[in-house]
């Protein structure tokens, strides 16, 4: 009976030192030894194929020519397969043209509504004169450098001009504003999430073959809904407010976020502020555009008795704003592969939110109802005490207050 496991270390521990045919004679000389059935053991200890194995056998019985035998050849001349593109020098432009950055936007395409896999490719190829394999489709197109490669996210759509400019001034904005003691925040919406036991995007430990049970389709629970968690994230003492709201996202929401992040945490953090600077998105609910915004913010400025101002990001640019990446980030790791399965467990996952940084979080549910489509008159417009900037004052403004002194200390 043969040693599979003895032959087969044995031939591991030659290969490295083995070129194409003495693989062969080697495996030959053990097949030979073995005597009967040992062409099938020596192919399956050690991959040489029976083929292989039977033209070692000849070549030790022959021996090697002269010529082989001093020119160190390892295969006759001309022997081996031709590559396939040797044979068919038309099927690398053949697939050139189906995957090429040139014809994606082509309608004529052949493959231009169709997912491109290797196997469609082999068809699509084949039917066009070019016989070939998926396998060797897919060698072919790792040689011609592609590879398999997701959307990537860099296109913004048109530049504001101004683009930079803003950002520079925005920036100079909140390094005054900290330099002088005074609060500097940055507000935003996170991403509406359905409540109840839906699958939430990434993985958390759970026992082996074990992991949580959530719905198969995420349809809106009407008793439950959506939840929108509006944030205010305090960049010079890195902490965060997130008021988890249960109706609809309207600048008013966002203000009232503001107000109550004001009173819970901002007046006990900052003495007598000369200002509150609020840096927000261009769009949404606190969008440059929003009356309702503006509106609302009049009524805070005149509650607290002090200006804010407001700097606007450039169009397309939401995803340099601070919040995303100091507050809304670290609630997303917190709570990745956990169901959101009531407005409780949304807001216990939300205040538990840290990171190494020193952030904390702080997060309340907001159960009051805010109304769409409120609406804002050219007269309730002209009585705002509304200071455009020298810059851009659509995007950059002051709101000052209608009375002296403030009524919350």
């Amino acid at each position: 009976m043969v040693d599979a496991s003895n032959l087969r270390q044995r031939f591991e521990l030659l290969r490295p030192f083995l070129d194409e045919r003495l693989r062969r004679l080697v495996a030959a000389a053990e097949a030979q030894a073995l005597g009967r059935g040992g062409m099938t053991a020596v192919a399956e200890a050690t991959g040489v194929s029976r083929r292989a194995i039977r033209f070692g056998m000849k070549e030790l019985r022959e021996g090697a020519s002269g010529d082989d035998a001093s020119s160190g050849r390892i295969r006759r001349p001309g022997a081996g397969r031709k590559k396939a593109t040797e044979k068919d020098p038309g099927l690398r432009a053949c697939l050139d043209a189906l995957v090429g950055p040139v014809t994606r936007g082509d309608p004529e395409s052949p493959l231009r509504w169709t997912c491109k896999s290797v196997r469609r490719l082999a068809r699509e190829v084949s039917r066009q004169g070019h016989p070939a394999s998926h396998q060797l489709i897919a060698e072919l197109l790792h040689e011609m450098g592609y590879s398999l490669q997701a959307n990537s996210k860099t296109t913004e759509g048109t530049n504001h001009p101004d683009r930079d400019a803003q950002f520079h001034y925005l920036n100079d904005r909140v390094q005054e504003t900290l330099a002088a003691g005074n609060p500097a925040i940055s507000v935003d919406t996170k991403k509406k999430e359905l409540v109840g036991d839906f699958k939430n995007a990434g993985r958390e430990w759970q026992p082996q073959g074990d992991p949580e049970k959530v719905r198969v389709h995420d349809f809106k629970i009407p008793e439950l809904g959506r939840a929108s968690p509006y944030g205010v994230y305090d960049i010079g003492l890195n902490t965060g407010w997130v008021s988890v709201g249960v109706d609809h996202d309207t600048a008013e929401f966002a203000v009232a976020t503001i107000s109550r992040w004001w009173e819970v945490m901002g007046r006990h953090a900052y003495e007598k502020p000369k200002r509150l600077l609020v840096t927000a998105d261009c769009g949404g609910s606190n969008g440059y555009r929003i009356r309702l915004w503006k509106a609302e913010l009049q009524e805070f400025v005149n509650r607290v008795g002090f200006p804010v101002t407001v700097c606007h990001l450039p169009p397309g640019t939401s995803k340099w704003n601070k919040i995303e990446h100091r507050l809304f980030s670290a609630i997303t790791q917190n709570w990745r592969g956990k169901p959101l399965i009531s407005h409780e467990v949304m807001v216990q996952l939300i205040a538990a939110a840290t990171t190494t940084t020193g952030l904390t979080v702080r997060c309340e549910l907001d159960p009051a109802l805010y109304p769409k489509a409120r609406k804002i008159s050219d007269e309730q417009m002209a009585g705002l005490r509304l200071q455009p900037h020298t810059f851009h004052g659509e995007w950059n403004y002051d709101i000052v207050p209608a009375v002296t002194g403030p009524v919350i200390s």
